[in-house]
């Protein structure tokens, strides 16, 4: 029996409270305590009678009353008795027993509330097949309640407990039912609103549920419905697009989805429809594949969707209702998509957004508008500055910001805003730009009196105006500068010493980490700023800014600070996407490498303005020198940093007479040029010097090389069954060259034809280049024209995998085919009629990259003479093989949902080939394929631990001793129960032996821990 005694600090509850008390505890005990914890009745109306008193006890109590011990303590036994009656199921009270279970969770707070939601969970989750559909909806708003108090602690078990109850998928049965028998509207907002609820918060379930082709299709029916249903099919698909296999199996829907999507974006609906419409789009845009897609298909009605939300709150003075906040503001993250390449920039213009922007950044833009064009810059300045320092919708600032950051850093060159007529707007944000870079600079000194929030601001506003100075558009590059140097110069202080100093002290790494590495970003992206600048340029050389920015670049390549912007400015961080998932690669431009991309940025600003500049070690760096930064940036390049910092390291590099991006393939490819061996043309020169090439490479990295249709495919006549190879591919073939080429650039440009990199003396560069501009290859031209990369434009990546296409498989001189072939269904090859499968490649690029194959090939045996080489292995393995040849990216599986998704054996079959080309790697002496085999295998037991007993025979039979070793390893904190269970009995004795080792070292290890 549970105690109900009054104590002295239970003073002060009415009598009618402990009435309803004792009548609950009287109640309470027609039952029986197991252990004083589980409450036991099967009486149907005893367990009714304590549902009524549960019931009349939550309508007295408050909140007040709550506090006291007495009530407090009741609600332990409160949760013990509903738990029971609804694990009981009585059919005549569960809907009651539910009833009261949505009082009880949305009355107790989530002080209390969190303690018991575990207790619960299980038991409504249960009930969400239940029969009675009211039982059903009040079980799902009961859970949907419970869902919102968990602590991320109890987030694992809670996913477990409705994983182990089948609760989504008796939410999507239902939500069909609804469909088909027509249930109340209600019933299906409960539905929809647990089910978004678990899918935002667990992405575990969301797989499931995108995958479900009859339940999108009746999302798609239900939202032509009412505004309260269109909500929670929109919040649905959010929940879905979380995940970017679900955001691209919902951009499938294509056109007539994204119309839906930007109709609920109209004023015509309620807030809340245009809030879930605008937070669907960006859901479906947290990928750059789902973000050009949406903007291919509706970016111009995209655009005046975002247009049409921003006016709507810069239209009328200062309203603060909460929900027309949220839909403007998600909005305004959307409107990111002006930082994404793509030609939906235009739309903005064209739709006024100059004019949107001014009018959520300024309270008394129509003075300034009344400003004639004639009036002086210093004029416009002042008058601005008076608007701009009110406080007026300053939590739009940093959205602001970003909108236009994005707009300068994507605008055409060859726009010119005067002609469109809206100079003066422009001018003005930039000015509104220019105004809040100076004081983020002034108040950089007192982070922490000013807030994280308003620095947030400052850092959106030092990038834009860094967009705007370095604009490919030369009308905004040239105001922003002018207008930039102006208002700096009415600030007297020179901040350009204190911004150096912030990045000294960043190289004791005692400033990273909030607010410190906000700090360090905002100095960078300021003096990357006044580079732009003369005047400011010369102050940071006074300065010794040269050294110090190299001593801060060095410094973070040997201690790689890594952070997301997100991470850095309160406005970016949004709850809901952070939990989005399946997102693969480098997306951003800038990645997590912010703080090396700023300090390249700047180093490579110095060294264009100051070419007699020498680059002096610094300070720290005892064994610095020249060629030691070469390296590191040429590292740069070539890892999978984000393709920002990679950017501008190949730009700092062309100050050093390199151009291009150097890659391990591109240095392997290289090595080719001018070799007589394989080689199937002959570029001439007038003077008769000639070079031999190879017509592939020419094909696929330079076209413009060779005669106009010199590499369009030709049928070859095959006899069915065997494959033969056009005997005129030996015949080297001359083509002759313009008088305008000369020797020199001819070889460097097919320096990086072949490489992907080239070095060139200063004299040469402006040959090369109007070669390079001939031959169409503009990321050269860039860089020999030391021009800026472009915001958002990607790395021109070394790929010749084109050449395994029709028109590449025309100059094939080699045949691969796989030693165990079985039967593919509908194979066919597109260059020759044998029905044996096989990949037409090129002795010139599989040679390169593997020793094994070069020493056959020159041995001068029959077996260099080989038209078809029988690869040992699978068809799998072997077009991963050549795939890797070819781009030197070995196709590895994406662990994301498709992947857990997957039968146990498909993946084993997956982690199979994966062996099967380790093995193949070793015997052919190909190194780094080896290595990049070994840790795609150890990610997919890292990922399916539980094919660790499959995958260590596997192994042993391919003699891949040092994996056996792996999966072992995986298997040893199991290895007692998967002896038990009989699971190592198929294994050979020295496998189990090795996982017994493992075990001991494993216990060896924790007791030494201990």
């Amino acid at each position: 029996m549970r105690s109900s005694a009054k104590h002295d600090h239970n003073r002060g509850i009415s009598g009618h409270v402990l009435t309803l008390h004792q009548r609950l505890y009287h109640a309470l005990n027609l039952g029986s305590w197991e252990r004083k914890e589980k409450w036991n009745c099967s009486d149907i109306e005893i367990q009714r009678q304590v549902l009524r008193s549960i019931d009349a006890f939550l309508e007295c109590i408050s909140s007040e009353t709550l506090q006291y011990p007495l009530v407090k303590d009741s609600v332990v036994d409160i949760v013990r008795a509903i738990k029971s009656i609804l694990e009981f199921k009585s059919q005549s009270i569960l809907r009651l027993a539910s009833t009261v279970t949505v009082k009880l969770v949305n009355f107790l707070p989530s002080s209390i509330l969190h303690i018991h939601v575990l207790d619960l969970l299980y038991p409504l989750a249960d009930l969400l097949s239940c029969q009675q559909w009211q039982v059903a909806m009040s079980c799902a708003a009961s859970t949907n309640v419970i869902l919102s108090k968990l602590s991320s602690r109890q987030e694992r078990e809670a996913w477990h407990l409705l994983k182990e109850a089948n609760a989504v998928s008796c939410i999507i049965q239902n939500i069909k039912q609804f469909y088909i028998e027509g249930k109340p509207i209600e019933y299906f907002q409960e539905m929809s609103f647990v089910l978004s609820k678990i899918l935002w918060k667990c992405s575990s379930f969301r797989y499931s549920v995108w995958n479900d082709s009859e339940f999108l299709d009746i999302l798609d029916a239900i939202i032509q419905s009412e505004n309260s249903v269109i909500v929670a099919v929109l919040q649905l698909y959010s929940s879905l697009a979380l995940c970017v296999n679900g955001a691209e199996k919902l951009l499938k829907k294509g056109e007539h989805f994204l119309e839906m999507v930007v109709r609920c974006m109209d004023s015509s609906n309620t807030d809340s429809v245009r809030t879930e419409a605008f937070k669907l789009a960006r859901c479906l845009a947290l990928s750059r594949r789902g973000s050009t897609k949406m903007l291919k298909i509706c970016s111009e009605s995209l655009v005046k969707a975002i247009i049409s939300a921003l006016k709507s709150r810069s239209s009328t003075a200062e309203k603060s209702a909460k929900t027309q906040s949220s839909f403007v503001e998600e909005a305004c993250r959307l409107a990111s998509i002006t930082f994404w390449v793509g030609d939906h920039h235009m739309h903005f213009w064209e739709a006024g957004v100059d004019r949107v922007l001014l009018d959520l950044l300024l309270e008394d833009y129509p003075k300034v508008h009344k400003m004639q064009r004639e009036s002086s810059l210093n004029d416009l300045i002042i008058v601005v500055q008076e608007s701009h320092e009110a406080n007026f919708l300053l939590s739009y600032r940093p959205y602001v910001w970003d909108i236009l950051g994005g707009l300068a850093a994507n605008c055409a060159g060859n726009i010119n805003h005067k002609v469109q007529g809206n100079e003066l707007q422009l001018n003005v944000l930039i000015i509104c730009a220019c105004l809040s870079f100076a004081n983020s600079v002034r108040t950089l000194r007192q982070v922490s009196q000013y807030g994280l929030t308003y620095m947030s601001e400052c850092e959106s506003a030092s990038r834009a105006v860094l967009m705007m100075v370095y604009s490919p558009c030369k009308y905004i590059a040239s105001s922003a500068r002018s207008i930039l140097h102006e208002i700096l110069k009415l600030d007297d202080k020179d901040y350009v010493e204190y911004l150096l100093n912030i990045l000294n002290a960043g190289l004791t790494g005692s400033m990273f980490g909030l607010p410190g590495n906000l700090e360090i970003v905002v100095s960078l992206i300021s003096l990357a700023s006044y580079c732009s600048l003369p005047t400011y340029r010369e102050r940071i050389i006074k300065f010794q800014g040269m050294k110090t920015v190299l001593a801060f670049t060095l410094w973070w390549l040997n201690n790689p600070v890594r952070v997301k912007r997100a991470a850095l400015v309160s406005h970016l961080r949004d709850p809901f996407s952070e939990r989005s998932c399946c997102v693969s690669g480098v997306e951003d431009w800038e990645g997590e490498d912010m703080l090396l991309l700023f300090s390249l940025w700047i180093l490579a600003e110095l060294l264009h303005h100051f070419t007699d500049i020498k680059v002096h070690p610094p300070d720290s760096q005892v064994d610095f020198s020249k060629a030691k930064l070469i390296q590191e940036l040429e590292d740069v390049c070539r890892n999978h940093n984000a393709h920002g910092s990679r950017w501008y390291a190949a730009y700092v590099l062309s100050y050093f007479g390199l151009y291009g991006f150097p890659s391990i393939l591109g240095k392997r490819i290289g090595k080719s040029l001018g070799v007589r061996d394989h080689s199937d043309r002959n570029l001439v020169l007038v003077n008769e010097e000639s070079v031999h090439v190879h017509e592939v490479i020419l094909t696929v990295r330079c076209p413009s090389l060779l005669p106009p249709g010199a590499a369009v495919p030709k049928e070859k006549p095959s006899n069915g069954g065997s494959i033969e190879l056009d005997i005129e591919r030996n015949i080297t073939k001359a083509v002759h060259l313009s008088a305008h080429v000369d020797q020199q650039s001819l070889l460097k440009l097919l320096e990086y034809v072949y490489s992907g990199y080239l070095q060139a003396e200063e004299g040469l560069i402006r040959k090369l280049k109007v070669f390079s501009r001939h031959c169409k290859l503009e990321p050269l031209v860039q860089m020999l024209s030391k021009r800026n990369p472009k915001w958002g434009v990607p790395i021109p990546s070394f790929d010749l995998s084109p050449a395994l296409r029709p028109g590449g498989q025309y100059l094939s001189d080699l045949i691969f085919e796989a030693s165990s072939t079985i039967q593919l269904v509908n194979w066919k090859c597109n260059s020759c009629s044998s029905l044996v499968p096989h990949l037409h490649v090129h002795k010139v690029i599989v040679e390169s990259s593997c020793d094994y194959l070069r020493a056959l090939f020159q041995s001068g045996m029959k077996e260099s003479h080989l038209q078809v080489v029988k690869v040992p292995g699978s068809w799998d393995s072997l077009n991963k093989l050549v795939s890797w040849f070819y781009s030197e990216h070995l196709p590895v599986p994406t662990f994301d949902c498709l992947w857990d998704s997957l039968d146990p054996e498909i993946k084993l079959g997956e982690v199979r080939t994966y062996i099967e080309l380790c093995w193949l790697a070793e015997f052919w002496f190909i190194e780094d394929l080896n290595e990049e085999c070994y840790k795609v295998v150890i990610s997919c037991l890292d990922s399916s631990g539980y094919l660790s007993t499959k995958v260590i025979q596997t192994a042993a039979n391919f003699s891949q001793w040092r994996l056996a070793q792996v999966a072992a390893d995986h298997m040893a904190p199991s290895y007692h129960r998967l002896r038990n269970s009989g699971e190592l009995d198929g294994l050979d004795s020295n496998l189990v032996e090795m996982v017994r080792a493992a075990s001991v070292r494993l216990s060896q290890e924790r007791d030494q821990s201990r």
